[in-house]
């Protein structure tokens, strides 16, 4: 299955970037524990309902690594993550496949691998309006909300697209999901297009228009991914091994057992194990092995078609004047963390 970009366009100068690196980092700490005598570990993670909140609930790399110091981090979004990793701030970290893309193109050109699939976005993410708006068309003119450059903004220009429209045709206005949702409160947006949490949210008062389900089954699918720079994962591969364990346990779990799953996913989320459950179904998780396949990161030798669709989307990321050109297919195929896989799925 392609895979379509989670992005968001990255604006912070280097004040930012630099305050930014101190909040993440919790002041001077560093990627090797100075001043504990351990190897500190800075995991960039979002408010997403997937196996990634197992291991961070469970502490699945806490008990993998019991001379590390693990540090959870959480980001809004993939565009911050991407400015934390510019920063020096996170070593690995959970990104829309759009970020991902972004990243490893110019101007950014970051210099990290893609280690892992998180999800396919299903639908956990999903246009929302008013319940006088009857569909896509119906809003034109109309005030509408998404994290620019996200996975959600691609998502809702594609259904612009598809109903005749372009982002012209509508006042977009950028805004987190949890901003989304303030501003739908408020009445000020008539429509958003978000993620969960806050899309179960806003669905309980307004209507879905189109899910990235449904803008996947159009040929635009989009993920969320697991990346690493290249620099830890040069310094600490056993490390990098452990991660790509936990997580493939956790999605293993989800898959076995999804009502523990579910709790977990429901404590980090302040959600019940019911609710938690119910948006963890709306996600398709992968094991390691599973990923191996030709569709998604594949193997030693021959990567996967995640590289021929982030580039794709690179194309798409151009068209929006987001990146400066779109990579050669070789940049993204380099990308992929298939030898890490490899290690993971034996």
């Amino acid at each position: 299955m392609p895979l379509h970009p989670r992005r968001t366009v990255l604006t912070a100068g280097a004040t930012a970037l630099l305050a930014l690196a101190a909040t993440a980092c919790g002041g001077a700490a560093t990627a090797d524990g100075e001043g504990s005598g351990k190897v500190t570990v800075r995991i960039a993670y979002q408010s997403i309902p997937n196996a990634d909140l197992v291991v961070k609930n469970q502490r699945l790399l806490e008990k993998a690594l019991p001379d590390a110091e693990i540090r959870w981090v959480r980001f809004d979004s993939g565009g911050d993550v991407n400015t934390a990793v510019i920063a020096g701030a996170v070593d690995l970290g959970l990104l829309g496949s759009s970020p991902v893309t972004k990243g490893l193109s110019a101007p950014l050109d970051i210099p990290y691998k893609v280690l892992w699939i998180h999800d396919l976005i299903g639908d956990n993410e999903a246009l929302v309006a008013r319940k006088e708006i009857g569909s896509v068309a119906a809003l034109k003119g109309r005030k509408v909300a998404a994290p620019f450059g996200s996975t959600a903004h691609y998502s809702l220009l594609a259904a612009l697209d598809a109903a005749g429209m372009s982002a012209a045709d509508v006042s977009l206005v950028d805004l987190q999901p949890q901003d989304a949702l303030a501003a739908w409160q408020r009445g000020d947006i008539d429509a958003a297009y978000v993620w969960t949490p806050s899309l179960t949210e806003l669905r309980k008062s307004g209507k879905v228009l189109v899910t990235s389900r449904e803008i996947a089954a159009r040929g635009k699918p989009t993920a969320d991914l697991g990346v690493v720079t290249d620099a830890f994962a040069g310094k600490h591969p056993e490390i990098v091994d452990a991660w790509l364990s936990a997580e493939d346990q956790a999605v293993k779990l989800a898959k076995s057992d999804p009502a523990k799953a579910a709790a977990a996913i429901g404590a980090e989320l302040n959600l019940t194990p019911e609710e938690a459950r119910a948006q963890l179904a709306e996600l398709v998780l992968l094991t390691a092995k599973e990923q191996q396949a030709p569709a998604y990161l594949g193997t030693p030798g021959k990567p996967g078609a995640l590289a021929g669709n982030l580039r794709d989307a690179a194309v798409f990321l151009h068209g929006q004047k987001a990146i400066d050109a779109v990579p050669e297919r070789s940049v993204f195929e380099r990308a992929l963390a298939v030898e890490e896989l490899a290690r993971a799925a034996r």
